[in-house]
């Protein structure tokens, strides 16, 4: 990717099998900048396409181009996308910050870049209170918000989140909200996956709906 070209995912006749089941079949199409919603009901395939563009799989068919190159077993392109899943892990005994500094220093960078991209992270989503605090003692809301500076962390240009209003409460739903529009008016690519209708017309003008 140029600095001229925005980032963007592209599928192109994507299909994934598991043995004889279908998780996915010959899917077309592309995500630009901004926030586009992942529609469909469980066991749709949403899952699998996930893990497909952020290269945890790959395809039996068809091919992903993230910023026009494919991401599996590629740690270049990988290191482009941050991925906020649906469940979250912590780390009984580290600080959030030694925590989140770690992981990014995973994706290639050096410890003081690592540290600051961290710190930046963390503070911009609510959570610069709280960085020497361990994980495991934060609230489930506080969880969730570090879920999402990890995905910051790194500052990929394409940002996948799973299922993010699952279980919140009416304040975070609406932080974080707020935080997927303001993603997606820089010019972030942005895929909100959920299987419920209303939660992503609330961040997103572009939808993709899954059947089976």
């Amino acid at each position: 990717m140029t600095a001229a070209s925005p980032p963007s995912v592209r599928l192109e006749r994507l299909s994934k099998w598991y043995g004889e089941v279908m998780g996915l079949n010959e899917v077309t199409t592309e995500f630009p900048p901004g926030v586009t919603g992942l529609l469909g009901p469980n066991g749709a395939g949403k899952s699998t396409m996930i893990k497909l563009m952020c290269g945890m799989l790959k395809p039996s068919l068809g091919r992903v181009l993230v910023n026009g190159k494919t991401p599996f077993n590629r740690p270049s392109v990988m290191r482009r996308i941050g991925l906020c899943p649906e469940q979250d892990a912590v780390y009984p005994k580290a600080g959030a910050w030694d925590v989140l500094t770690y992981l990014t220093r995973l994706h290639g960078y050096g410890k003081r870049e690592a540290r600051q991209g961290a710190l930046r992270a963390l503070e911009r989503v609510g959570l610069a209170d709280h960085v020497n605090r361990g994980v495991a003692a934060y609230s489930k809301r506080k969880r969730q918000r570090f879920k999402h500076a990890q995905a910051l962390a790194h500052d990929p240009d394409v940002i996948v989140i799973d299922e993010p209003l699952n279980g919140r409460d009416p304040p975070a739903r609406r932080e974080l909200a707020d935080l997927i529009r303001a993603l997606g008016a820089e010019g972030k690519c942005e895929i909100v996956s959920s299987h419920v209708l209303h939660e992503v017309e609330s961040v997103a003008r572009r939808m993709l709906v899954l059947n089976f």
